[in-house]
C-alpha cells in the first residue's frame, strides 16, 4: 500500500471514530435513510457497510431487480465486494421478508434493504425490530421520500436523511440531517465532503 492510500484509510477510520454514523451506534436498531435522490442514500449506507466490514462483520444488502448501485464507486469507497452479499428478489414487497431471514441467521451485522417506495407492514417491522435487538444487528432501510413524509412507523428507531449538495465541479458534500433519534433525540447532524465518483452513487 503506498503512503496516499494509506493516509486516506487512516483519514477514514478517524473520521469514522469521531461520527456518530457508526455500526455501533446502529447496532440492535431500526434505522430508516430517507432521501429523494438516491445517490446521497447510498453514499450513506455505504458508508456503514464499510465500517462494519473493517470491523469484520458481515453484512446482507437487499434490493428489488429494478434497484441497483454501482459496485467501482462502492469499491472505491473501500467496500469489499467479495465479501458483501447481495440478494435481489423479484419485486419490492419481498425485500423486507428477505431481510427478514437473514436476520433469522443472526449471521449478518448490518442488513440493508433497499426499500425506494415499498413499504413494510407494523407487524413485519416488528419483528424486523426485535431480532434486530435480539441479534444486535443494525437493520438500515432505505426509502424514496422527502424530509418532510413521514417514516416506516413507531418502531423506527433512528431515521436520518440524507442530502448531497455540490460544492466544486470534483466535490461534494453529503449532508446527514437526523429527523429522529430515540437514543440521542435529533440534535446532531453531520457532514462529509466526497470525491466525485466514477458512476452515479
Amino acid at each position: 500500500m503506498d503512503f496516499t492510500a494509506e493516509k486516506l484509510t487512516r483519514d477514514a477510520v478517524e473520521s469514522a471514530q469521531a461520527s456518530h454514523w457508526t455500526l455501533a451506534e446502529t447496532a440492535g436498531r431500526l434505522v430508516e435513510i430517507s432521501g429523494s435522490r438516491a445517490a446521497a442514500s447510498l453514499t450513506v449506507a455505504f458508508r456503514l457497510v464499510w465500517d462494519a466490514q473493517r470491523q469484520g462483520e458481515p453484512v446482507g444488502w437487499v434490493m428489488s431487480q429494478d434497484s441497483f448501485f454501482y459496485p467501482p464507486d462502492v469499491a472505491q469507497g473501500g467496500v469489499d465486494l467479495q465479501s458483501l452479499v447481495v440478494v435481489r428478489v423479484p419485486e419490492s414487497r419481498a425485500i423486507s421478508r428477505a431481510g427478514e431471514k437473514l436476520l433469522r441467521s443472526g449471521a449478518f451485522g448490518l442488513i440493508a434493504l433497499d426499500l425506494g417506495n415499498a413499504d413494510i407492514p407494523t407487524p413485519l417491522q416488528s419483528r424486523l425490530a426485535g431480532l434486530a435487538r435480539q441479534h444486535h444487528a443494525a437493520l438500515l432501510c432505505l426509502t424514496a421520500k422527502k424530509r418532510d413524509r413521514f417514516s416506516l412507523g413507531s418502531l423506527v428507531s433512528l431515521r436520518v436523511h440524507a442530502r448531497r449538495v455540490r460544492t466544486s465541479e470534483n466535490q461534494f458534500a453529503c449532508e446527514l440531517k437526523i429527523l429522529k433519534d430515540k437514543r440521542r433525540g435529533p440534535t446532531w447532524s453531520e457532514t462529509e465532503v466526497c470525491g466525485e465518483p466514477a458512476g452515479l452513487c
